[in-house]
């Protein structure tokens, strides 16, 4: 064993038992963080535009501080743009992270002194739990590859930006310097299909121990490398251990990936954001994912239905429940203040405290008062798809409200299969009756005939790759939305239709 990998054996061990005892005293080490954090707050613009000095109690705190989202928060970050010091958080930001919005345009989220660990740290701790949890340590020494952003920089206000895998490319350990992939230079090409060709040239030769990135954009590096190769995968990396992944649900996309592998390997689910790194897969053995409770982060839960409302119910760690669809609001030590991220989750364990990542709150389909959401949608498709032993590529759901020649309105799906149904109508039922189980308002819908069943087009191969390379979304942190309550999407998408 080489030397990295033994070293890593005592220290995954020591970080292993500490996590374990955080997982106990999580509501407390919730509220001692909100301590901390108005405590530093009181001596900051927004702080004594919300009289932090009044704040003495998390119900104080809901009261001063409404939840915002970046639109909100802008006038804020324009001033750190321009310069300005203590306006979130005390000083400056050391990094903005930049991002694309829904509604806002380019996002800059702010990185502090005090935040940036969260970052680096707990993608390593999600490392070093798989290794104590499985005892393989090997893929340390091996080579790694992070398929990110460019981790060129530019400056605002004297504050360097740029997207948060670049950014995190900037801190990766010095003891994994030599075994990361792709070289520096090659990580900073822009064009995502330029830059795939040089990964491929410069690891089809190495012996990859893991691979990190998002799902879809892997599937296309490991398409790259069979295209090259001739081999699958895990033949030509023989001693390919373990993916680790986030941003996007991997259940879509595991049976190809598994099948472009050759072999069943290992995966480790991770939630970061630009706003925080939220929660991690902390053992192979049970679901969802470790909410990372004692990292500069407090967190608060709104019941998803309500996330809209004028006064919405505010929750803390200590009073959510299993099964309960929450949208995730954040405050956090890069100052953030009951920020509202956009994704929801849903608790499938209290002791300890871990979640699923369920959507977006923006990302749903409610044209008739249906409210489906992309966990859905995902168990509708997949469920269909495993029965039938079909492998899908990517899809993407959007109602179809004026139906030509009188047609009822329906949910259209646009689905790329790696190996189509022979009956793509029979498909489409099984998914519509999955979909139903899982909605009783769609189901009511279809009952009380105001829509009709689902309709599912089919899209050629490589389409969605097309469509997003047309638009200026290909590769990077660029995901396909899985549900869209407009048909912009759906529309784009209606010459790469079979």
């Amino acid at each position: 064993m080489k030397l990295k990998s033994l070293l890593a054996k005592p220290f995954a061990s020591i970080v292993a038992n500490k996590i374990r005892k955080e997982m106990q005293r999580a509501v407390e080490d919730q509220e001692a963080i909100l301590e901390e954090l108005i405590k530093t707050g009181r001596k900051t613009e927004f702080g004594k535009d919300h009289h932090f000095d009044n704040i003495h109690s998390y119900n104080d705190y809901k009261q001063a501080v409404p939840v915002r989202d970046y639109e909100q928060f802008k006038p804020y970050i324009n001033k750190i743009k321009d310069g300005k010091q203590n306006v979130l958080w005390k000083g400056l930001p050391i990094y903005l992270a930049k991002t694309s919005g829904t509604t806002s345009g380019v996002k800059y989220i702010p990185i502090t002194k005090d935040s940036v660990s969260n970052h680096i740290d707990t993608a390593r701790n999600a490392l070093l739990l798989y290794m104590a949890e499985t005892g393989k340590t090997e893929f340390a020494s091996g080579k790694l590859i992070f398929l990110s952003g460019s981790p060129e920089l530019e400056r605002v206000g004297g504050i360097p930006y740029g997207r948060l895998s670049g950014i995190v490319n900037h801190h990766v350990p010095r003891y994994l310097r030599t075994n990361q992939l792709p070289s520096y230079e090659t990580n900073c090409i822009e064009d995502w299909e330029t830059k795939l060709d040089k990964i491929v040239d410069e690891t089809i030769n190495q012996d990859m121990a893991l691979i990190s990135g998002i799902p879809p954009w892997m599937q296309m590096y490991f398409d790259r490398l069979i295209e090259r190769s001739g081999k699958p995968v895990g033949e030509l990396f023989k001693n390919l251990d373990v993916l680790v992944y986030g941003g996007v649900n991997f259940e879509p996309y595991r049976a190809k990936l598994m099948a472009s592998i050759g072999r069943p390997i290992n995966t480790i689910e991770t939630f970061p954001a630009s706003e925080g790194f939220f929660a991690f897969q902390d053992t192979q053995e049970h679901k969802g994912l470790l909410l990372n409770t004692n990292s500069g982060i407090f967190y608060e839960f709104i019941p998803a239905q309500e996330i809209f409302n004028p006064n919405p119910t505010r929750l803390s760690l200590k009073d959510v429940q299993v099964g309960v669809n929450y949208a995730l609001v954040v405050s956090t030590n890069a100052g953030l203040w009951a920020y509202n991220i956009g994704d929801t989750v849903k608790f499938v364990s209290t002791n300890p405290y871990r979640l699923l990542v369920t959507g977006r709150i923006k990302h749903f389909i409610s044209a008739f008062g249906e409210h489906v959401i992309g966990e859905e949608v995902e168990y509708s498709l997949m469920k269909a798809a495993k029965e039938e032993n079909l492998q899908i590529t990517e899809f993407t759901v959007a109602p179809m409200v004026n139906a030509v020649g009188g047609e009822l309105p329906y949910h259209e799906w646009f689905v790329e299969f790696e190996n189509p149904p022979a009956d793509l109508a029979a498909f489409s039922l099984k998914v519509d009756e999955n979909l139903r189980s899982k909605n009783i308002y769609y189901d009511d819908l279809l009952r009380g005939n105001i829509l009709q069943p689902l309709k599912i087009r089919q899209v050629r191969r490589q389409g969605f790759i097309d469509y997003m390379k047309s638009v200026g979304k290909l590769g990077g942190q660029n995901k396909v939305p899985r549900l869209s309550n407009d048909r912009s999407l759906a529309d784009g998408l209606g010459s790469y239709v079979l």
